[in-house]
């Protein structure tokens, strides 16, 4: 199998952390989130929905995409190694509902914020990329 999977899987879930740590030090900060692609990204990530279960949605995100770079950094490294059923099954599920809740939020944005951010679209394209490197390396190879 090629290596490029692992690397394209390892690179979004990069670029998916630091997306989300960069929301999290603006916030943290209580400085204002200027989205690269001019749309108004404070009340999206200050709205009622930036927070589940009493956390911030960046703090998860950037457990979910460190877990990621972790977990395939590690089977890259490790290719003898027979990677568990049940460990494949857990990321595939992982990533899925990664992807579907990044739909929801996308929603959010668009039905009850009326407002878009670009960090938390890109931070959505990147699940998706996830998804689709994860299904690739545990479905159709």
């Amino acid at each position: 199998m090629s290596d490029l999977p692992y690397f394209i899987i390892i690179a979004a879930a990069s670029a998916g952390f630091f997306i989300s740590r960069h929301i999290a030090r603006k916030k943290q900060a209580g400085e204002p989130l200027v989205c690269p692609a001019g749309f108004e990204c404070d009340p999206v990530v200050r709205s009622k929905y930036s927070h589940i279960a009493g956390m911030s949605l960046e703090y998860l995100g950037m457990a979910y995409y460190a877990a990621i770079v972790v977990v395939y950094a590690f089977f890259y490294a490790t290719p003898t190694l027979l990677i568990h059923p049940v460990l494949s099954f857990a990321i595939l599920a992982a990533s899925v509902g990664a992807v579907l809740f990044s739909l929801y939020l996308t929603g959010v944005q668009l039905f009850a914020l009326k407002h878009w951010c670009s960090w938390c679209l890109a931070s959505a394209a990147m699940c998706l990329i996830i998804f689709a490197g994860v299904w690739y390396i545990a479905v159709l190879s």
